[in-house]
């Protein structure tokens, strides 16, 4: 199995075999909550988000205002380090509860804040809301997920390279210029319905002349004279893409990594784990994955709750962003070597089973067609 290569594409093989036994928009398993209790916890409130967001657009000003200020001295770097971890990484979270609608009660609300961190973190916020809506439905299942982070074979130095951001960037602003162009990928057109298509290429083209404006920006401050002072309005919008990517590049890749694909119990394919809270307002509480897959309707900050209604049917949370790395290596080193490895994590004895796992091999472009998959307990 070393070496192996799956067709992660949505229109090959591997998305035409998870239709044919039935991994495409399969029936989930879902915890038991009692009805009234999860309709109480999918309530909407606008007052927690306008908070966080106020806060979060607060940061924006006062970080950005200081390293500005302080431009020229080495006081002026810590403030840029955390501006970049305040516009380059808690977008990600904002994107993710607002493309759902669940951050705010009312929509606009939730509607604006999605462009502002779509763009933020060079996603077209046409297509990521499509695709976002397939990985709900469709979690890790090979052929059929477009998110999956962790790919076999898996490449570690595209990973670590993640944390800078540099080759992210590049491909997502790749994305973007080809959207404006009027070009979708194949696998964008599996998902992108033909009525969204016009707005996707309308907001790449909006994405695109911002950057331009910005980059124009800095080219005349250059020609001016200005010398290094140029670069600051690159390093305060897009800029940050880059250099603070890294806290939503180190979360995201512990949602998912390491755990088996195509099964359709979320408690076997999702990590949730404990972290400080300093990283949870950042990440809005979505280290509670597995809940957030089961009900993905419940608001960030109601998570935390539903954590504690369902608990003793989930595997015991990783205590902390270390211990959850230490976990997920460990496995991803042994799947380097064996693709067909997983990390199956126990459930505690007041659990209802995990759903079965069905034992089938997706024959790919790259493979003989005598290999086996499987799903290893640990």
């Amino acid at each position: 199995m070393a070496g192996a290569t799956r067709d992660y594409s949505l229109t090959g093989v591997s998305g035409r075999r998870a239709e044919e036994i039935g991994l495409a928009a399969a029936e989930w398993y879902h915890s038991d909550v009692p009805r009234k209790t999860l309709k109480a916890l999918m309530q909407r409130r606008d007052a927690p988000a306008i908070r966080d967001t106020v806060i979060w657009i607060g940061l924006h000003v006062l970080l950005g205002g200081a390293a500005v200020l302080f431009w020229g001295s080495w006081y002026s770097l810590p403030f840029w380090l955390a501006y970049g971890v305040v516009y380059g990484s808690a977008c990600d979270s904002r994107w993710h509860e607002c493309g759902h609608g669940t951050a705010f009660r009312t929509r606009w609300m939730n509607d604006v804040v999605y462009h502002i961190a779509s763009f933020q973190i060079m996603r077209n916020p046409v297509n990521w809301r499509w695709s976002h809506a397939r990985h709900h439905s469709d979690t890790l299942i090979v052929g059929r997920d477009p998110e999956i982070a962790w790919m076999h074979p898996i490449n570690l130095t595209l990973k670590a390279l993640a944390f800078v951001g540099f080759v992210d960037t590049f491909q997502s602003l790749k994305v973007l210029v080809r959207n404006a162009l009027g070009i979708l990928s194949e696998d964008e057109q599996d998902y992108i319905p033909s009525s969204q298509r016009p707005k996707a290429f309308f907001w790449a083209r909006v994405h695109v002349a911002i950057y331009g404006l910005v980059l124009g920006t800095s080219i005349v401050m250059f020609a001016a004279g200005m010398g290094w002072k140029s670069v600051i309005p690159v390093l305060l919008i897009g800029g940050p893409r880059v250099y603070g990517c890294w806290h939503f590049v180190m979360t995201g890749l512990l949602q998912h990594g390491g755990l088996p694909e195509d099964v359709i119990d979320h408690r076997l394919n999702s990590r949730t784990l404990y972290m400080n809270p300093v990283s949870r307002w950042l990440y809005w509480n979505m280290n509670y994955h597995i809940e957030h897959h089961m009900f993905p309707m419940v608001p960030y900050y109601a998570l935390p709750a539903l954590h504690e209604e369902i608990k003793n049917d989930l595997p015991a949370p990783n205590t902390s962003i270390l211990d959850g790395y230490r976990e997920m290596m460990a496995a991803v080193m042994k799947q380097r070597h064996d693709p067909g490895y997983a990390l199956r994590k126990a459930l505690p004895a007041t659990a209802r089973p995990y759903k079965p796992i069905l034992h089938t091999h997706v024959p790919d472009r790259n493979d003989s067609g005598d290999g086996q998959d499987r799903q290893s307990e640990t």
